[in-house]
């Protein structure tokens, strides 16, 4: 026994990065897991490369009938649903005077919409069975400011907010709710950037096993790396000028501004010319460039 053996875990932007990285250590334990992708070739692969108890289909975050076909497909296929992954997100970076306002709208919808379309569609069934977990995967750019990210940032940070309060309202009613707030992460959403001194960058793996671990023994917030907490607490405790101070002098305060654009090209032209389901057309609405992690 791995410990999620008959558990169904539902993954969003399951294709690549932390939604893989999720997909097979929630497998390795057991969990039949259900992938969820706006790239449905690249999503099928990915199931198809884990064997037996994995499943795939198109899932457009943004568009809640899409969410409900995913659901639903997850439901016939292998049962009600005990752990919903909120993974899928996009990070477009830049000043914020320079970001169009469809660029902004689009994280918006992506990064928050999404996320609550995803709680909204499968909580009246684990409220029903008085059991389940959701599993948000936000930023500590939730947590703190990064110049360059603002968009991005306001998005997490809504995010953390959101699995707090869905937390609170739902208290005793056997729901389990994470947030799970990642440093820098080595996928794609981080191209072209240097990092900043002294932090870390975790693999995909790392943050799954983190969710992994939260899954097997819920907790309300996980930090990748787990010393993120502290870092956060002190800095705050010092108040906000040394805080500022820091960030500059660890680099902080330029880490989303001083970017290789070259390297981030092709991510970026994939993030930002997607329509979403607010301007997708019918001819379009199931063409739509990934939107995910």
């Amino acid at each position: 026994m791995t410990g999620l053996e008959g558990r169904v875990a539902l993954i969003t932007g399951g294709g690549r990065g932390i939604g893989l990285a999720t997909a097979r250590a929630l497998h390795a334990r057991g969990a039949t897991v259900v992938l969820g992708d706006v790239d449905q070739g690249t999503v099928e692969a990915a199931a198809a490369g884990l064997g037996s108890r994995a499943l795939a289909t198109h899932l457009d975050v943004t568009d809640p009938a899409s969410f409900d076909r995913f659901v639903a497909f997850a439901e016939d296929q292998a049962g009600p649903v005990d752990v919903l992954v909120n993974n899928a997100g996009i990070m477009p970076l830049g000043a914020f005077a320079d970001e169009t306002a469809e660029t902004a709208r689009r994280v918006i919808e992506v990064n928050v919409l999404g996320v609550m379309n995803g709680m909204k569609r499968v909580l009246p069934g684990m409220l029903e069975r008085g059991r389940g977990q959701i599993v948000n995967v936000a930023s500590v750019a939730g947590k703190a400011p990064a110049p360059g990210g603002a968009s991005y940032c306001a998005s997490k940070a809504a995010i953390v907010s959101l699995t707090e309060t869905a937390r609170v309202e739902y208290a005793g009613r056997g729901l389990d709710f994470t947030c799970v707030m990642p440093s820098f992460t080595s996928t794609e959403l981080i191209a072209g950037t240097k990092g900043t001194k002294f932090v870390a960058t975790v693999t995909p793996e790392k943050v799954a096993d983190a969710i992994t671990g939260a899954v097997l023994r819920p907790r309300k917030d996980v930090y990748v790396p787990r010393s993120l907490s502290t870092v956060l607490r002190v800095q705050y405790l010092l108040g906000r000028r040394v805080r500022d101070a820091m960030n500059r002098a660890l680099g902080a305060d330029r880490t989303f501004l001083d970017v290789d654009q070259s390297a981030r090209a092709a991510y970026d032209a994939r993030v930002k010319g997607a329509p979403t389901a607010a301007d997708a057309t019918p001819e379009t609405a199931d063409d739509r460039t990934p939107a995910a992690r």
